[in-house]
């Protein structure tokens, strides 16, 4: 007994033996589509991300918000955006200007109590300043009009100071040298700590910007067009076993969630905001989607370029085995098509500072094989991301494939889980709901599917719900479709008239859901998160 006791007093106040706690490194791509790294069907170079994946798991069925900034508090609070005032909710207002209550701490706060350090790279779309969440130390990327400069950007909460000369800036480069100098100066000054390293990575959003030796690799690469491209992506999916679903067709009537005409006219004849057949085009038009396409291409091959250097960094530090690593994307490709910031000059090199390009809804319905729609909606192609774990200590069971549904609200419930951390009671524990999300260790260990009772969305009108093998979906204004997620993740066959009691049954679980998440608002929303409040540094 006195030994077990010495055993853990030791545990509790060495430094030494917490740090043997997992390392925690959670990679966030913006605007990625499920099937744009190869190995989950994707003709883009990305072996770095491959080589994750065959050294751990990949999951199936993991989903996010379907937008940016509800995607990152979901993430970070494990709550859905929604409840902490971070997406809106009928009559009740939030979003992307939303503030957090008091208790919708972030994951450094529940990580900070046992020894760990926590750093952000990248792009951060959360109410309040980086530092006042809990992180030692910040690169946050404002500027999301412009790759090539650091104008607009923060280190540690502070703007930075441009040089007059930044050639040779990119952001998504400067994003994994500041995560890479976080991780050599925890090596030197914090390596009794163990770290939580959040990179978040702006690319490939909008405007398409990228290296012009990235984009010379595809610059013919894409001229067969979107048909094809989502041919053979399914095609490869299939041979890996991925998914068992059809194809969804394209839906040529389905445009950009927002319209911006003016955009359209200014981008030229080449533009063009529906995903008509291929060979409908013209020339102009072909060369100009294809050229585009590219551009996203060289985006996310050179993101992966830089996750391979931060990669190399924890291998070098002797850390990556105790790392558990996370990769996905805040939400499936995007159809929209539009012009901001500095404006679009249609003189400039299609892919550099001057110019402003965005995907458009034909190549982002084929960077979402196989599923329908885009970001902004909730059917598939909205919420659908890669999850890539990674973590040689903790999964033996490698290069496999899980299927269990999953959400972003899974993550902060794995990380305590692994880190064997609870939640501790205080001032605010008497607001504090029950996180909605689930721990996923059971599903690191074997193929099985994580209980819960559903998961939920609503964004901009877009909502679903699913439970089980059912999932219930409609884009804002529409009626209800039912889908059978076993079969048909395409959602081509719609079982609502077929299963009315079914449906029924969901929206009553829908509708109990919202009316649940609006009390705790309305209830709560009187207590905004005082760091909201400008930071005192």
């Amino acid at each position: 007994m006195i030994l077990l006791a010495a055993i853990s007093f030791l545990w509790s106040s060495s430094p030494i033996l917490q740090a043997k706690r997992p390392n925690i490194v959670f990679i966030l791509a913006d605007d990625a589509g499920y099937s744009d790294v190869s190995c989950y069907g994707g003709e883009i170079a990305t072996p770095h991300l491959d080589a994750l994946a065959d050294g751990g798991l990949r999951f199936t069925q993991f989903y996010n918000t379907a937008r940016c900034w509800p995607t990152r508090a979901a993430l970070m609070t494990g709550f859905y955006a929604q409840q902490v005032h971070r997406d809106a909710l009928p009559k009740l207002g939030g979003g992307g200007r939303g503030v957090r209550q008091s208790w919708a701490k972030l994951i450094p706060a529940y990580l900070k109590p046992h020894g760990y350090r926590s750093y952000h790279s990248g792009k951060w779309h959360i109410d309040g300043n980086v530092l006042d969440a809990g992180f030692d130390r910040s690169y946050r990327v404002n500027n999301q009009g412009n790759f090539f400069t650091d104008k607009g950007n923060l280190v540690d909460d502070v703007p930075v100071k441009v040089p007059a000369d930044e050639t040779g800036y990119y952001t998504t480069t400067a994003t994994a040298d500041h995560a890479i100098d976080c991780l050599k100066d925890h090596q030197t000054n914090f390596a009794e700590q163990p770290f939580f390293h959040y990179i978040a990575f702006i690319s490939p959003h909008f405007p398409l910007h990228a290296l012009p030796e990235d984009i010379e690799r595809y610059r013919d690469r894409y001229l067969d067009g979107w048909d094809a491209m989502r041919a053979q992506r399914f095609a490869k999916q299939q041979q890996l076993g991925l998914l068992n679903t059809t194809l969804s067709a394209l839906e040529p009537d389905v445009g950009p969630p927002y319209a911006f005409p003016e955009a359209i006219k200014e981008l030229g004849p080449g533009e063009i905001d529906r995903p008509l057949p291929w060979d409908q085009l013209t020339e102009e038009q072909k060369r100009f989607q294809a050229t585009k396409m590219a551009i996203h291409a060289a985006m996310v091959d050179r993101m992966d370029q830089e996750i391979g250097r931060v990669v190399e960094q924890l291998r070098a530090m002797g850390e990556l085995d105790n790392t558990l690593l996370f990769y996905a994307s805040d939400n499936g490709a995007s159809a929209e098509i539009m012009i901001r910031n500095g404006g679009h000059d249609p003189h400039a090199e299609p892919g550099s500072a001057a110019t402003y390009l965005c995907l458009g809804p034909g190549f982002s319905s084929a960077c979402n094989t196989p599923f329908r729609r885009h970001k902004t909606w909730v059917h598939e192609g909205g919420i659908s991301t890669p999850l890539i774990v990674h973590w040689p200590d903790g999964i033996a069971d490698r290069g496999q494939l899980r299927h269990t549904p999953s959400h972003v609200i899974d993550i902060l419930p794995t990380i305590l889980d692994v880190t064997n951390i609870k939640i501790a009671d205080g001032d605010d524990s008497q607001e504090r709901p029950e996180l909605p999300g689930k721990s996923l260790v059971a599903a690191f260990k074997d193929d099985v599917t994580v209980e819960r009772d559903a998961l939920w969305w609503l964004h901009d009108g877009n909502r679903a719900i699913r439970i089980d093998d059912w999932k219930l979906v409609a884009a804002q204004g529409e009626p209800w479709e039912l889908y059978d997620m076993k079969t048909d993740r395409a959602e081509s066959n719609n079982l609502v008239s077929k299963m009315p009691e079914k449906a029924e049954a969901l929206e009553a679980q829908w509708n109990a859901s919202l009316e649940q998440f609006s009390e705790l608002v309305k209830k709560t929303s009187e207590k905004p998160n005082a760091k909201k409040q400008k930071s005192k540094r």
